[in-house]
């Protein structure tokens, strides 16, 4: 074969393989927004707000993270792990009655060893996992984004009024996450509004826990 011939075949080549890349890539481009956005959810949502609007550079972020993160397989819990853990969470419930404020920087931290004991990045590194967990977890990751900020700021409000309600608030979303976490189905949050209220009894795959109502303060000894 003359040297001519071997060049024709490199260009012919050439041209049919950025051919092929640049058809991919189209068809990412028709596809990409949507299956983001039934992918992440209120996520999706949410990124393309902070991004002012900009759905091109959120979806340049959400990518980013299914990129990094899209592979990692959440490690198992045993029954009495996810019982311990559900005792935790427990008490976390009951010291917010009388302690609003530290239930929640509890709640904060709890999350983070939990994920961390799940397989997500540890806790030290608060950004990298939440955006893990914003990829298997984006319905109710969230809650921990809010608990994680109250229980960093206090919400800036006395333990009491508004103050307190943004606390339980906060504390709701978290126990979101947390189910999504201690359950023995991954990814899916399977109680439903009314038995995820504190003050109710809902049958989780998993251990129950006592909820108690958190906005009720116990009256203080004279």
């Amino acid at each position: 074969m003359s040297t001519g011939m071997i060049i024709a075949l490199a260009v012919i080549v050439a041209v049919v393989v950025v051919g092929a890349l640049a058809l991919i890539a189209r068809g990412r481009g028709r596809q990409g927004g949507p299956s983001l956005k039934r992918r992440f959810g209120p996520e999706y949502e949410r990124t393309v707000a902070l991004h002012d609007g900009d759905h091109k550079a959120a979806e340049r972020e959400l990518t980013g993270r299914l990129e990094r993160h899209g592979a990692l397989r959440e490690l198992s819990l045993d029954s009495a792990e996810r019982q311990r853990w559900t005792e935790r969470w427990a008490a976390v419930q009951e010291r917010f009655v009388d302690s609003p404020r530290e239930a929640v920087a509890d709640a904060d931290r709890l999350l983070s060893e939990l994920a961390a004991v799940r397989g997500y990045p540890a806790g030290e590194r608060y950004e990298e996992q939440l955006d893990a967990l914003s990829v298997h977890h984006p319905e109710h990751v969230d809650g921990y984004r809010r608990v994680h900020l109250a229980a960093r700021t206090g919400t800036g409000a006395a333990e009491s009024g508004a103050g307190t309600e943004e606390l339980r608030s906060a504390l709701l979303g978290a126990r979101a996450l947390f189910d999504d976490l201690t359950s023995t189905e991954p990814g899916r949050h399977r109680a439903s509004a009314d038995t995820d209220r504190p003050g109710t009894t809902g049958t989780h795959s998993h251990a129950r826990s006592h909820t108690p109502v958190l906005h009720r303060s116990r009256p203080k000894e004279s």
